[in-house]
């Protein structure tokens, strides 16, 4: 008897097209806030850039705890066992809830300490930009962990349209507050944070909200939510736990690896900051296969179809492929239209055109082997072998050499660039050789 493929080729596209259109939703925000606070000067752009570094540090943190959360959940549903991944939705609601708590307390204690710590050296300017950024930023931690837990089960589902819905209104409150903040109001970087965080409070109470509908595969009770289970927390917390740790240290990396870029003057931070908000064009896709991998190899390896893993994995990886050039391409003819949007110095845009064309070239060959398989590796429960991979790769070859390359060599921030691209090398290196060798097929979560 032939076997049965979990995802359809209809049903492979609606988990990933939404999954693309919240990437570019996400994306959209992050250049739309860019290019308002450049209007208050490349001070504020700057101030905004190095606090982002440390915002992506705390979201990269919980979302290793929710994708804890994804992969046990995926692999129960691939299973059939629906009262399990009920009991294990309401535990992660509570992890998240209670860790996002925590960073919020510490970081609204030690929010200054926390910036000097990683950009002691940066003008005084850009430093009291940050600050007030930070601070605003700090408040919405709490609904960041709500609103991560519930877009985790609903992508454990394969319900990413929900999640692209939501996601939708939140940009969209992001946006028209961000315009009436800076242009209206004038109020710069107040002006962009303070959307933010209205827009994440409102997300978090819908998510939450649609999560107690039963008629949902996955759903949050009160039993759920009040009760301890113990085999449940252990399960999301040995996927999370290495997962926060690699996603951490990964982000941490380049936090100080900005801090090195912090070195080169404001045109370079600038450039850094602007760059790192453009190149998001170009992973639009890749990002949403590698985002949709979790669900789909979780499902197979709940369901014991290993075989179905190495056929989705390669048929959303070409998929990955061929998007990443698509958009390299686009990015390309559109960025003399999108540097144009920006209050910018000629400098700093002649510096923001090598940095984006540069990255792109690179993950069109790299990205979907750099990040795609470890998606993969890691939803199959094989999640000590990414860690140990991934810290290696970021601190010996991407901080490593950016210092050498940046700061020794004296290429600044294009020596910085040059060396996360020999980090992708290192990263795709062995996760290609795992991936072949089949030994995450041990690893199974549940």
């Amino acid at each position: 008897m032939k076997e049965k493929y979990l995802f359809s080729e209809k049903k492979l596209k609606n988990l990933i097209v939404p999954l693309a259109v919240e990437q570019i939703l996400v994306m959209s925000v992050g250049i739309a806030d860019s290019i308002m606070v450049s209007h208050a000067g490349e001070a504020a752009v700057s101030g905004v850039a190095l606090v982002d570094m440390i915002n992506t540090l705390i979201i990269m943190i919980l979302s290793a705890v929710c994708a804890g959360g994804t992969i046990v959940v995926s692999q129960y549903i691939g299973d059939g066992n629906r009262e399990k991944s009920v009991s294990v939705s309401g535990q992660l609601v509570n992890i998240a809830s209670i860790i996002s708590l925590v960073i919020t307390i510490i970081c609204l204690i030690f929010h200054k300490s926390i910036l000097r710590l990683f950009f002691g050296k940066i003008e005084t300017e850009v430093m009291s930009a940050a600050v007030t950024y930070f601070t605003v930023c700090i408040l919405s931690y709490p609904f960041l962990g709500i609103y991560n837990s519930g877009v985790a089960l609903f992508r454990a589902m394969g319900k990413t349209e929900i999640t692209m819905k939501i996601s939708f209104l939140g940009n969209i409150i992001n946006i028209l507050g961000n315009f009436i903040g800076v242009f209206v109001l004038k109020a710069g970087i107040i002006g962009v944070a303070v959307p933010t965080l209205i827009s994440r409070i409102v997300s978090a109470g819908i998510i939450f909200l649609m999560l107690l509908d039963r008629r949902n595969m996955v759903f949050l009770d009160r039993k759920a939510i009040m009760d301890i289970d113990k085999d449940s927390i252990i399960r999301i917390l040995k996927i999370a736990i290495p997962s926060g740790m690699e996603n951490g240290l990964f982000q941490l990396g380049k936090i100080l690896t900005a801090s090195i870029v912090a070195l080169f003057g404001t045109v370079q931070i600038a450039a850094n900051g602007v760059s790192g908000s453009i190149i998001h064009i170009a992973v639009i896709g890749v990002n949403a296969i590698n985002l949709g991998i979790v669900t789909v190899v979780g499902q197979c390896v709940g369901a014991r179809r290993y075989g179905q893993v190495y056929y989705y994995v390669k048929k959303l990886m070409k998929w990955g492929y061929l998007m990443t050039m698509l958009l390299h391409m686009a990015t390309i003819i559109f960025l003399p239209f999108i540097f144009s949007l920006y209050s910018l110095s000629d400098e700093t845009v002649k510096l923001c055109y090598f940095l984006v064309i540069f990255h792109n070239s690179m993950i069109v060959l790299l990205h979907p082997t750099s990040f795609g398989l470890a998606n993969a590796i890691r939803a199959a429960g094989d999640v000590r072998y990414t860690m140990y991979v991934g810290v290696f790769s970021m601190f010996a070859f991407r901080l490593g050499f950016s210092y050498l390359l940046g700061i020794v060599m004296n290429y600044g921030v294009k020596g910085v660039w040059a060396a996360m691209a020999l980090d992708w090398i290192v990263r795709s290196a062995f996760f290609v050789f795992r991936f072949k060798s089949g030994k995450w097929r041990r690893y199974r979560v549940i």
